[in-house]
């Protein structure tokens, strides 16, 4: 059998952490069972003044087992840890402590004799001062199990629990007729016939006083230390450990609200209300401890102040009402007057409160339209795509109450915009970002908390911005590509003028005057004006060469002679003649816009040019067709196909600005099989026809 630390078998080691927390509920859920069964058996007995037994029984075990089940989860996560060990001990103490008082009750008054009486009241009247030793002990130690770092303060909690220590030490050691003379309440003669000083110090009452009053006195002085080193602690703590302080922060905030409730509550309730407090204290210590979504407290903890600080509003309004109205009114009337106050004027108030607390703590997403409202008014504010971003962005981490979001947008052109609002905290939550279904960024959200509701609600508001921030870079492109066509079109217009300045108009003047200079010969000298109308003949020539050149460069000749297809088997043709073989298909080819058929043709002359220069290709397939309102060309050959490394040429980027010019796309790839695949796709339903701009 292989062993594990210390000899023990790893078997037994690796049960070890199970059977001990599942021991420990047990047990404070049997002694919770016992206490109240034992209530239940001591419902009738009347007990008189100052037995000291009126406050036991299910109470106290009810606190003990809610704080046992916390401190076992935390010893099955961390078995060694300080603060489990604890909190753990802690809630058995106090489990016991209940048992044994309603024992004592059982023992003394329902079946005297019962065994154990004289114990039971001696550990749950002495002992019980023990049970305050918990709460400074846990506050010293959380939350890592070590006391504070630094001379002075291991000298100030040591100090701090020694003092917390001297009441329960001093109970348990002066005489019960020391005890019963300082509290001036001599106890029931069923309890005083009982031994209960087994451990008692005989000392004269004249010694013991001061030691009481010390030991008294200490105990909210022992307090002060432990919260001063929680302070301190928090001060020069990380963001992480500032987290689980804050843990322990709003369980004390929780008590501070619970507590006083009490003076207006039922007197049924006060217990239960303990043990809630208690409950709520442990489990932040368990969250904190074991860092479980650590980073809830950012929002917990302004929620529950608010709230708490509400709650208390309305029961001293409501508590003022019926005071004041049974005051004016008398008793009589006070109720029905109370009611009517609170019908008509206060309890539209209170509602109104009670959302506007609501609002504080978990933003706008209650109020959908809101939300929609005040980003719609953002956006129309926003002008660039960037500044709109942000508005969502803000408009998320203000409805949703987060400390911080994040937008990451792919642009059309490859490039990624990011916006963010606030300081990154806590764990992150990561969705995507849809426009016409398909994903175009993410938003990153901390300290998100979403439930199903909002998570459509916030889906709805990232479609609505991304929706109107495409629009936006739409326009944008739009209006650039505007310009670059008007840029375009005057660069034309000035290089048709240059041409036809500086190239035919000279060329024809000249053709002119030799033909006068001819006529004017033909007489006198008719063989020299034979010889200047041979050159004016070559000339013009020459000049209806540069009138098909340029004719060739606006659109080529052969689209309106032969047709797309056609054409581009002409272009196939010039080809051949260098020994590769070239076949040309096209089908669906109807008539179809100038500029898809241009931009077609020169994609096509372009790759076949490059085949034949850089290829080293034996075959090339030539394909034209209409697929789902776009013409798809596409040029494949059996080449040596583009090394990754090669940097695309003037060519390449040719193809690429022809497609996009007309709203396509064109791809140039090296398929498996071997050689290159330009496959270029030119819309036909939205060729771009510039209105105006001619």
């Amino acid at each position: 059998m292989n062993a594990g630390p210390a000899g023990i078998p790893a078997s037994s080691s690796a049960r070890r952490p199970v059977v001990l927390p599942v021991a420990v509920t047990v047990c404070a859920a049997a002694l919770l069972v016992g206490t109240v069964l034992l209530d239940v058996g001591n419902a009738g007995v009347a007990l008189p003044p100052n037995s000291d037994l009126d406050e036991a029984g299910w109470p106290s075990a009810l606190a003990g087992l809610a704080q046992a089940v916390p401190g076992a989860l935390l010893l099955r996560r961390l078995p060694r840890h300080p603060v489990a060990w604890v909190l753990t001990l802690s809630g058995l103490a106090w489990a016991l402590n209940g048992f044994l008082g309603a024992w004592a009750v059982h023992a003394i008054y329902v079946s005297p004799g019962a065994p154990w009486a004289a114990f039971a009241y001696w550990f749950y009247a002495r002992f019980g001062a023990a049970l305050l030793i918990g709460l400074p002990l846990l506050i010293l130690l959380f939350p890592d199990g070590r006391l504070p770092s630094g001379r002075v303060w291991r000298w100030l909690s040591a100090a701090s629990l020694a003092l917390t220590a001297l009441l329960p030490a001093v109970w348990a050691f002066a005489p019960m007729e020391v005890l019963t003379r300082y509290d001036a309440a001599p106890l029931p003669p069923e309890i005083a016939r009982l031994d209960l000083d087994p451990f008692s110090v005989g000392l004269p009452y004249e010694v013991w006083l001061p030691v009481l009053e010390v030991a008294r006195a200490a105990v909210p002085v022992s307090l002060v230390v432990p919260f001063a080193v929680m302070v301190h602690r928090y001060r020069v703590a990380d963001p992480e450990r500032r987290a689980q302080i804050r843990w322990l922060t709003w369980a004390a905030l929780v008590g501070m609200f619970v507590l006083p409730l009490p003076l207006v509550a039922p007197p049924e309730l006060p217990p239960l209300l303990l043990c809630a407090a208690l409950g709520l204290t442990s489990g932040a210590v368990l969250v904190a401890v074991s860092k479980y979504r650590l980073y809830d407290i950012d929002r917990l903890l302004p929620a529950t102040f608010l709230y708490g600080v509400l709650a208390v509003a309305v029961v001293v309004i409501d508590v003022a009402v019926f005071t004041l109205a049974g005051s004016v009114l008398g008793e009589r009337d006070s109720a029905l007057a109370a009611t009517a106050i609170v019908a008509v004027a206060y309890s539209p108030l209170r509602t109104w409160l009670w959302r506007a607390a609501r609002r504080l703590v978990r933003g706008a997403r209650d109020d959908p339209y809101a939300m929609v409202s005040t980003l719609a008014q953002r956006l129309e504010l926003a002008i660039e795509p960037d500044e709109q971003l942000l508005a969502l962005a803000r408009t998320v981490a203000e409805a949703f109450r987060l400390p911080y979001v994040r937008v990451e947008i792919e642009r059309p052109g490859g490039v990624r915009s990011v916006v963010e609002h606030g300081s990154p905290r806590g764990p992150s939550v990561s969705l995507p970002v849809a426009y016409r279904a398909e994903a175009v960024g993410r938003l990153v959200l901390c300290g998100a908390d979403l439930t199903e509701r909002d998570q459509r609600l916030l889906g709805d508001l990232v479609r609505q911005a991304a929706a109107a921030a495409r629009a936006s870079e739409l326009s944008t492109d739009l209006q650039r590509i505007r310009a670059q066509l008007v840029l375009a079109r005057e660069e034309e217009r000035r290089r048709l003028r240059r041409d036809l300045h500086d190239g035919l108009g000279p060329s024809l003047g000249a053709v002119a005057l030799r033909i006068e200079t001819a006529r004017n010969l033909a007489a006198t000298a008719p063989a020299e004006s034979d010889r200047i109308l041979e050159q004016t003949a070559a000339e013009v020539s020459t000049v209806l060469a540069d009138v098909r050149r340029l004719v060739h460069d606006l659109r080529p000749p052969a689209l309106d002679e032969l047709g797309l297809l056609r054409a581009v088997e002409q272009q196939a043709g010039r080809v051949r003649a260098g020994g590769l073989h070239v076949v040309v298909s096209g089908d669906g080819l109807a008539p179809l816009p100038a500029a898809v058929e241009v931009a077609a043709y020169r994609i096509v002359s372009e790759a076949l040019a490059n085949v034949a220069r850089h290829a080293d290709a034996a075959r090339c397939d030539i394909s034209l067709g209409v697929r789902d309102g776009a013409l798809e060309v596409l040029v494949r050959d059996d080449g040596s196909g583009i090394e990754p490394d090669v940097v695309a040429g003037v060519g390449m980027l040719s193809l690429r600005e022809r497609t996009a010019e007309l709203g396509g796309d064109c791809e140039v790839s090296c398929p498996p099989g071997g050689g290159t695949l330009v496959r270029a796709r030119l819309p036909l339903e939205q060729t771009m026809e510039v209105a105006g701009v001619r």
